[in-house]
């Protein structure tokens, strides 16, 4: 029997177990946050940032800090493929994410819920070498269509640290060139809807702490920036020409905020020594 998710069923933790759970992370990246003042929780928007590699260590760190902060459980849109995890895509529900169709963040807007989507989703996850704090959107728009159509803003968010947890040994480009590329072939993956999307979703090989997968301890740096109104595109939805304007306006400003974080962690003395020494391997 295929696995029925239902996400608006279940009970959403609270702050403090949200807190709790993620303590881990926190102890381990020294996660810094600015920009928290931009966040209104009586003013329900759609938070837009940059996928970093592997996409899941740094999003838990903000959703549990506005949570704590502000009081309000931010739900995330997640890509289908998590949802082919048992288990994990259990977690998921009750951890308030919902898989990202169009019918779900349409659903939770129309409660008035505060929405986080990557545009990049399951392909900027899958980093290949020099891709660090890259957007890969393609020509996607799909989420100023939905802002427009249920007269929510935007809010731009980055984060920077997570891209360089690991050294990437070998990436898609390099799989895909390979041997491999050819059984990949055969089990029809590599058609755009097969289990690797014609190769966008072939995680890197990757070398973290010393010679193994263990990310390295690296500061994690996350700025949330000054909310994008979509008023002025009111009734313009359908216009592909508006839609790709509306989405380079949140773009650069993500590229804003990765430019001013990289300045900060530049500046930033308060890495421990025994990180420091960490990042060296």
């Amino acid at each position: 029997m295929a696995y029925q998710h239902k996400p608006f069923d279940v009970q959403l933790p609270s702050a403090n177990s949200v807190w709790r759970i993620t303590s881990p992370l926190r102890f381990y990246f020294s996660p810094s946050f600015y920009g928290l003042e931009n966040f209104d929780p009586s003013k329900p928007t759609l938070l837009v940032g940059n996928h970093t590699i592997f996409g899941v260590l740094d999003v838990p760190l903000l959703i549990a800090e506005i949570y704590k902060k502000k009081g309000i459980l931010v739900r995330s849109l997640a890509d289908h493929a998590h949802y082919d995890i048992p288990g994990w895509r259990n977690m998921l529900d009750r951890c308030g994410a919902v898989e990202g169709t169009r019918e779900n963040c349409n659903r939770l807007m129309d409660e008035g819920q505060h929405v986080l989507v990557f545009p990049g989703g399951a392909r900027e996850v899958s980093k290949r070498k020099g891709e660090e704090y890259q957007l890969t959107w393609k020509q996607r728009t799909g989420f100023c269509k939905l802002a427009i159509e249920n007269g929510y803003n935007i809010l731009p968010f980055a984060a920077v640290g997570p891209d360089d947890m690991y050294d990437i040994l070998l990436d898609a480009d390099d799989i895909l060139s390979s041997p491999a590329s050819n059984l990949f072939k055969r089990m029809g993956w590599l058609k755009k809807d097969g289990l690797l999307r014609g190769g966008d979703v072939i995680m890197p090989v990757v070398r973290g702490v010393g010679i193994s997968s263990l990310p390295r301890p690296e500061k994690f740096y996350f700025a949330i920036g000054n909310e994008i109104s979509t008023s002025a595109y009111e009734g313009q939805s359908g216009d592909k020409a508006k839609l790709m304007e509306l989405r380079q306006r949140v773009a650069l400003s993500i590229e804003d905020l990765l430019s001013d974080l990289m300045l900060i962690r530049a500046q930033d003395d308060s890495s421990s020594s025994v990180r420091k020494l960490l990042n060296r391997f």
